[in-house]
């Protein structure tokens, strides 16, 4: 009979701890002896750090992604018309996808409203001969109000023009003395308050604070806004008596980009003018994290979205772009910064495209439509040219001449009202999330373990391809390379590098670190389970192996080594600080996630494993420890090899974690964390942890708690885990398929219940000592 050989080098064991106990507290492991591979395998001979080079794999994986996305919208050319006939039935499904990737309904302002003077300010802020300036605020939407400056000429306005400033507080000092001139023109102009870039107390931008739990409970601070200027436009032509007159869109900076949504959205918009925001957009990515919009680079760019105003006149000025963010990390471009970021919020900034990259955006767009777009190459914000060329669409008979200075007073937003409202909002949506995940798992039947098999099927593929997101690749051939690297008392461990996706040239592999008992022959035809030990954030497989400063996991996979099981550590991809979470803009970008990547190498982990003789592939676990014990809720729904998942040191209720911003919770909450990439797209309205866990069962499923643990209190993950054990037990009558154990420790693998639970379910014996 052939026997796996091994040879043992240096091993070496402390006599004071062998005299106490006789296992040591960390495994003492040396490098194995041996150099060949494990049969059938090639020998890798990669001498680079694999961990490192497999989250660059996935960067370049998703960097070609989004190439080939720009690619594929070229077929946007075909969707819409160039004649007027049958403009607004062709891009109804434009508007309503790009609608929904904010948060909003394509042309349905929420709700009546009419203009309010504030009560505070009953007089004008100012008031001449030619124009009065007021405060108003009017109903938005759900406890939101909008707020603004009223600009009325003092004759009957000819026109209806809302300007949008940039984000910032000098915004309206640029855009008031155009204002101004427009209603000397005879315009009514209202420019709303928007939410500021500055920083807050979190040390990240009061933007990104509001857009972070909006994300998760499917909205946007983007799509809010677009919320409040609509509603806006519902209140100046209401305020309307009988007359007729036209109503114009025009924005700078981050209101640039604002006005083109909003007009790409809402028809009642005459003319469009954009200045200090137009440009290509397949660097979404590096831009703060409020302008991230899932899955916008699948169907839109600039260009895209500026095609669904037509046949109403876009006029796009180059102007001055907004020059704000974080360029560049210590270790050079901010793609390829790899350090830990030093403020909690993302680093990004506003685009600053070359006058090129201008024109070729442009000449994009006139690619889908031939007429009504009007390039401005001029630099300034809101050029004599721009204005001329919006007066003449207008029908305006006479332009103003810029107005001497005025005695104004020092006007601003009260940006706490704003920015308070819209969290109290979120608060709101977090509170009633519950409820709208009830509904939209209302198709879901538990009468019986058939009817749920069934039923729960196409809410695995909404998690696949709506939540996590799926490139939907062939996984290749695995050509699988090994080499042996470390030796135990009782184990041999080998590297494993997996080949997993292609496309576009870019290519994903697996890497991680079997490991197997001495006493198992590998030709003796015998099969084991195997237990797959997934490292949390920052970590590697060696750290769950041994490595004794590492010492939450216990070194978990070597410990279940020795216990008889076959082990195997992945790396997983979230390691490498901004390097990885930079990839999770990238990936949501186009309507991905880390996990569209993570779940194919899993895949291929899984299926290498099943095919290798000595595992018995009906039995493969996952066992996750922090970020490790989140994959244990997103890759075991979607890797059918996965016979059951523990989750450790992570299971909580996961949207109240990411959502909440009350201060009771922020000890706990990611919404103030450095975590930047840790919000998913509308987990609110579809799987909280016990929706994720719905989609393993009727697997069987642990949670592994230590009472100390800072991920959240216990009342928090009991709540979220009773609705978990209800489904298994009084619906389903598999109760001895779920458990949990809370033990009095921090975060940190126990390895007691889960042990056993892994005995249990693998049917592999316990060891009697």
């Amino acid at each position: 009979m052939r026997c796996l050989a091994v040879v043992c080098l240096g091993v070496f064991s402390s006599p004071s701890l062998i005299a106490e106990d006789r296992t040591p507290p960390w495994p003492v492991l040396a490098p194995a002896g041996i150099t060949e591979p494990l049969p059938g395998t090639q020998i890798l001979t990669e001498e680079n750090d694999l961990s490192h080079d497999l989250i660059k794999s996935n960067d370049r994986f998703f960097d070609r992604q989004i190439e080939l996305a720009a690619e594929r919208r070229n077929q946007f050319r075909e969707r819409v018309p160039t004649s007027l006939e049958g403009q607004e039935k062709s891009v109804a499904p434009n508007k309503g996808r790009l609608a929904k990737m904010l948060g909003v309904e394509p042309d349905a302002p929420p709700q009546e409203s009419h203009f309010v003077y504030r009560s505070n300010r009953p007089s004008p802020l100012l008031a001449t001969d030619k124009l009065t300036i007021h405060e108003v605020t009017w109903k938005a939407f759900d406890g939101v109000n909008g707020y603004a400056l009223l600009i009325e000429p003092f004759h009957l306005p000819v026109a209806d023009i809302i300007v949008i400033p940039d984000a910032v507080p000098a915004g309206l000092d640029t855009a008031l003395p155009t204002c101004i001139r427009l209603a000397h023109s005879g315009c009514r102009v209202l420019i709303p308050g928007l939410v500021g870039r500055e920083e807050n107390g979190f040390r990240m931008s009061q933007r990104e604070w509001i857009h972070r739990p909006a994300f998760v409970l499917g909205r946007t601070l983007i799509g809010y806004e677009t919320d409040v200027i609509r509603t806006a436009a519902k209140c100046l032509l209401s305020s309307r008596e009988d007359e007729e007159r036209p109503l114009a869109l025009l924005g700078h900076g981050h209101g640039g980009h604002l006005a083109l949504i909003i007009a790409a959205l809402d028809s009642r918009f005459t003319v469009t003018g954009v200045t200090g925001s137009f440009g290509p957009r397949e660097r979404l990515w590096q831009e703060p994290a409020y302008r991230n919009i899932f899955g916008f680079l699948n169907e839109f760019g600039d260009a895209e979205v500026a095609s669904l105003v037509w046949p109403r006149p876009v006029l796009i000025e180059y102007g001055s772009y907004p020059d704000y963010g974080y360029r560049s990390g210590p270790n050079g471009p901010l793609e390829l910064a790899e350090v830990r970021a030093v403020e909690p919020g993302k680093p990004g900034f506003l685009p600053i495209p070359t006058e090129t990259e201008w024109v070729s955006e442009i000449d994009r767009l006139r690619g889908f439509v031939k007429d009504g777009v009007e390039a401005i190459p001029d630099p300034s914000t809101f050029s004599d040219t721009m204005l001329v060329s919006l007066a003449k669409h207008l029908e305006i008979s006479s332009l103003a001449a810029p107005s001497e200075s005025l005695n104004l007073p020092q006007l601003s937003f009260d940006q706490d009202t704003i920015c308070n409202e819209l969290i109290r909002h979120n608060e709101e949506l977090l509170h009633t999330s519950a409820a709208k995940r009830e509904v939209f798992f209302r198709n879901l039947k538990t009468d019986s373990l058939s009817s749920f098999e069934e039923t729960i099927e196409p809410y695995r593929e909404t998690f696949r391809t709506d939540i996590i997101g799926d490139f939907g690749l062939p996984l290749l051939p695995p050509n699988a390379r090994t080499r042996p690297y470390q030796v135990g008392d009782k184990t041999l461990s080998y590297e494993v590098v997996l080949d997993v996706m292609e496309e576009g040239g870019a290519k994903v592999f697996a890497y991680g670190i079997l490991t197997l008992p001495k006493d198992f022959d590998l030709y003796s035809g015998e099969k084991r389970p195997v237990v797959v030990c997934q490292h949390g954030l920052e970590g590697a497989p060696q750290d769950v192996i041994g490595e004794s400063k590492h010492d939450g996991y216990k070194a978990f996979a070597t410990r279940l080594a020795e216990r008889g099981f076959i082990t195997f550590a992945p790396q997983n991809g979230y390691k490498y600080f901004d390097l990885f979470r930079m990839q999770q803009f990238k990936a949501q970008s186009i309507g991905k996630t880390l996990f569209s990547v993570i779940v194919p190498q899993h895949r291929q982990i899984t299926e290498w494993l099943a095919a290798q003789p000595w595992v018995d592939g009906e039995k493969i676990a996952f066992y996750g420890l922090s970020y490790g014990g989140k994959s244990a809720m997103r890759i075991p729904p979607l890797v059918d090899r996965y016979c059951l998942s523990i989750c450790s040191a992570d299971f909580n209720e996961w949207v109240w974690k990411n959502a909440a911003t009350d201060q009771a919770s922020l000890r706990y909450s990611y919404a103030g964390k450095s975590e930047y990439e840790i919000f998913e797209w509308n987990l609110g309205g579809s799987f909280n942890y016990a929706e994720m866990a719905s989609l393993i069962c009727p697997r069987p499923f642990m949670v592994e708690r230590g009472h100390f643990d800072g991920v959240a209190p216990d009342e928090r993950v009991a709540f979220e885990f009773a609705k978990v054990r209800n489904l298994y037990s009084a619906k389903l009558g598999i109760a001895e398929r779920c458990e949990i154990e809370v033990f009095p420790g921090p975060h940190t693998i126990n390895g007691v219940g889960t042990f056993d639970f892994l005995h249990r379910h693998l049917e592999w014996p316990a060891p009697k000592n």
